[in-house]
């Protein structure tokens, strides 16, 4: 009922997350996943303080970033919250990367994402004019400090030079759930149930039908543009 985050004063969110753990506590949840930059910057401290299970937030890859790359810039883009955030600009200075991070806002793809409008020429138009500021020569990758942006992976990949990597913090996360709650992969022929609830409420029809696609456009890799 209340996406996008990106676009809400830290006060809105924070109530919106803490609503979303009551809801999920009650449910039993041996671990939340906070999948939204946004509200990992504004509402995963205080819910760690409220809760006792693990709690994984998302943090945007600008450590992978570094090490994978030193001496180049990395643009990291993000919502409006997580760019003028506390959060970045402590990871920033943990990592000594002052010199080597630009941080650039991009509010209007959450929007998009959120109309299943991922490649139009609006789309195009939007982050090529965002993107104008910048001379990538001096950069070696981008970092998706917004789960929505991973949507994007393609007609990003057709808009930025080829030598600048596209990167995003979702493997770093899914580590961080396995190592809190011991997990291991493992193969197998069940398909796993998983159930989707949109403000407490249990998803079906239209809705369901709704995470269907968005789920099958990030299903090829070939397809969406990741690295």
């Amino acid at each position: 009922d209340n996406v996008p985050y990106g676009t809400k004063s830290r006060e809105e969110v924070l109530k919106f997350v803490d609503t979303a753990f009551e809801f999920l506590t009650g449910e039993k949840a041996d671990a939340i996943v906070v999948a939204c930059n946004t509200a990992t910057s504004v509402a995963v401290a205080e819910m760690r303080k409220k809760y006792s299970l693990p709690i994984i937030g998302m943090e945007p890859a600008l450590k992978i970033a570094i090490d994978r790359y030193p001496g180049l810039k990395t643009l990291v883009t993000a919502t409006p919250i997580t760019v003028n955030g506390e959060k970045i600009r402590k990871l920033i200075e943990k990592l000594g990367a002052g010199e080597s991070v630009e941080l650039l806002a991009l509010p209007e793809l959450v929007n998009f994402a959120e109309r299943e409008e991922f490649e139009t020429p609006a789309v195009k138009d939007y982050l090529r004019e965002k993107f104008s500021a910048f001379d990538f020569k001096n950069f070696s990758s981008i970092v998706l400090g917004c789960t929505h942006f991973n949507y994007f992976k393609k007609i990003l990949r057709e808009i930025l030079p080829e030598h600048i990597k596209i990167l995003d913090g979702n493997e770093g996360t899914v580590n961080e759930l396995m190592r809190r709650t011991n997990l291991k992969p493992e193969k197998s022929d069940k398909i796993p149930k998983v159930e989707y609830f949109y403000s407490g409420r249990k998803v079906s029809g239209e809705n369901l039908k709704r995470i269907e696609r968005y789920l099958l456009y990030l299903g090829n890799p070939e397809d969406n543009g990741v690295n």
